[in-house]
């Protein structure tokens, strides 16, 4: 069985890198970003690896070992704790029921003004029906989010008004990848080559809608405006 797994996991990085090196192959084929070959279940694989581009948007794919795969444990956005914007710990679990909109925000992005202030006008229609918006700063896309947390807060809640809870500021690609990221990018796993393709988070503001069950329901890119996804959320609420 071992040996089985084993030669699996080498085909599939050795498929990948072939597909990488193809000079026919660019950057808008269809390759996974994110491939894992863990289970939680197996004590051969717990602590495996992965193939992750080694930079964003780049072909070339290196192999990493990826620690803290128990994500893949994980039933639903309930089961993590996080540090909010304080650094004190929050269980997710606090939010069952409620419709989750998850965003990675950043304060010096060109999409800054706009989607604070959409995020803004959106919980404030929505405040108080089951509904919660969740805001994960993140500097990983151009160093956009430099600040110190204090700063970002100051910023958010002082500027814009938010009023909805902000976190520590987190890695959403990569191998520091916060654990709720992985989750929400790859939901709930299956096992062993099962639901585990990533794609990775190509911008600041890209936004995860969460249902009353704790499972991602759909993401949406960088440009969707918070407010057009109000429907979406209003259908969850109803279900």
């Amino acid at each position: 069985m071992a040996l089985c797994m084993a030669t699996s996991y080498t085909s599939c990085v050795n498929s990948l890198r072939e597909t990488a090196r193809n000079p026919l192959f660019h950057r808008s084929s269809q390759l996974p970003s994110y491939v894992s070959v863990a289970s939680t279940s197996s004590d051969f694989t717990r602590g495996s690896y992965c193939c992750i581009p080694c930079q964003p948007y780049s072909n070339a794919l290196e192999v990493t070992r990826v620690t803290g795969l128990n994500v893949y444990a994980a039933q639903s956005i309930y089961d993590f704790t996080v540090k909010d914007i304080d650094r004190k710990d929050v269980n997710l679990s606090k939010y069952k029921g409620k419709v989750l909109l998850v965003v990675n925000v950043a304060s010096r992005c060109g999409l800054t003004t706009s989607n604070y202030t959409d995020l803004a006008r959106l919980y404030k229609k929505l405040k108080g029906e089951n509904f919660e918006i969740l805001a994960f700063p993140c500097n990983q896309f151009a160093g956009q989010e430099p600040g110190t947390n204090q700063q970002i807060k100051e910023f958010a809640c002082s500027r814009f008004k938010a009023e909805y809870p902000i976190f520590d500021k987190v890695d959403v690609n990569g191998f520091n990848t916060a654990p709720v990221y992985k989750f929400l990018k790859t939901g709930k796993s299956t096992g062993l080559f099962g639901s585990s393709f990533a794609e990775n988070i190509k911008w600041n503001f890209t936004k995860f809608l969460v249902d009353k069950n704790g499972q991602v329901y759909k993401r949406y890119e960088p440009s969707t405006s918070p407010l057009a996804i109000e429907k979406d959320i209003r259908n969850l609420l109803k279900a």
